[in-house]
């Protein structure tokens, strides 16, 4: 299993477009994935779960993948975040 911490810096956080595009990039793999943030965990895979994590611009949140690709999916999912959605 992989852990990572990151920071959601793009405008508005991860709002429900946001949370639609990493889920279409969480869903890609094989791997679980969940967003951990104050305590909190939600399915990477599912809008709905990471919406209720209210996750706002300057939020620092954990990032959990297990599975045999994770390491392939770590690299996308930090490629999104990093370029903030492809929102900014």
């Amino acid at each position: 299993m992989l852990e990572f911490d990151t920071l959601v810096n793009n405008k508005i956080g991860m709002h429900l477009r946001a949370a639609g595009e990493f889920v279409k990039v969480a869903t890609q793999f094989q791997s679980d994935v969940f967003v951990i943030k104050d305590g909190r965990k939600a399915n990477g895979k599912s809008i709905l779960g990471l919406a209720s994590l209210a996750i706002e611009r300057g939020a620092r949140i954990t990032i959990q993948i297990d599975g045999g690709d994770e390491a392939e999916a770590r690299e996308a999912i930090e490629e999104l975040i990093e370029n903030n959605f492809y929102e900014d």
